[in-house]
């Protein structure tokens, strides 16, 4: 618990954000940050006690600015099980954004459509997780729709500001793989047997230690590729990069007005 209270002192005294609200970037969407105002950026590595990611697209960064007239911190950058980090590192940004204050958290990825209507380049609110990394046991895993971990306010107010703002939205369910292989065309089947929607390898630890720790969570999915199966084209990294940049404006602009509606 010191580390977390050393780690956010660092970034209140550094920063003096005050606002309730942040967002985490997944693969390719640290353009996000242009929008903001007033920015006041800081290194994960030079954050105390921080671990730091490596997979490409991930800056490594956390931004205190204001974006309309908003105080919001924004984590560009996250750390995956598959780089050989433990739980605790992954979670360790979640613990420490609560105890900056924040209260309402909106988590983004990049992650595989497993449905053949939901193109890449589609935006995804995730309204139910599944574990497949299997660390608990090898029972079938469960979907889990517990408002504890999906907020239906935060869902209402983002489904509202892509109506207006005319932004197409999907809804589904997200499975959680640790990666770092891409998935094969027979796991995609099983995922889809259990009603998934989209798959990638980061977020449900945050997901859940979010929950765990009372925040109010919306995440966004952008499904930048389909899995494996789906298309006859092969799975690069590069492909999820080049997706995500086609589609980010679209993304930075339903995260605008959802920030935007968070604080009305």
């Amino acid at each position: 618990m010191e580390r977390i209270r050393e780690a956010s002192r660092f970034i209140l005294d550094q920063t003096r954000f005050s606002g309730k609200t942040a967002v985490i970037l997944g693969s390719g969407l640290g353009g996000f940050t242009d929008a903001l105002k007033e920015k006041r950026t800081l290194k994960y590595s030079k954050i105390t006690h921080y671990p730091e990611p490596t997979v490409s697209g991930h800056l490594g960064e956390l931004i205190a600015g204001r974006l309309n007239n908003s105080d919001i911190l924004v984590a560009s950058g996250r750390m995956h099980m598959y780089e050989g980090c433990s739980l605790d590192e992954v979670i360790f940004p979640i613990r420490v954004l609560k105890e900056c204050g924040i209260e309402n958290l909106i988590i983004t990825n990049s992650a595989g459509s497993l449905k053949k209507e939901n193109a890449p380049g589609s935006i995804m609110i995730i309204k139910g997780h599944i574990d497949f990394t299997f660390r608990d046991g090898i029972d079938d895993p469960k979907i889990i729709t517990d408002t504890k971990f999906h907020s239906s306010e935060l869902s209402s107010i983002a489904k509202s500001a892509s109506l207006k703002n005319g932004i197409s939205i999907k809804e589904g369910n997200y499975c959680w793989v640790l990666g770092p292989s891409y998935e094969t065309s027979l796991e995609i089947n099983y995922f889809q047997s259990l009603n998934g929607s989209a798959v990638g390898m980061s977020t449900l630890p945050e997901i859940r230690e979010g929950g765990a720790l009372g925040m109010k969570l919306l995440t966004l999915s952008l499904l930048t590729n389909f899995a494996a199966g789906i298309s006859e084209q092969p799975l690069t990294h590069e492909e999820v990069l080049e997706n995500a940049g086609n589609s980010k404006n679209s993304m930075i602009k339903l995260l605008s007005r959802i920030i935007e509606g968070i604080k009305k």
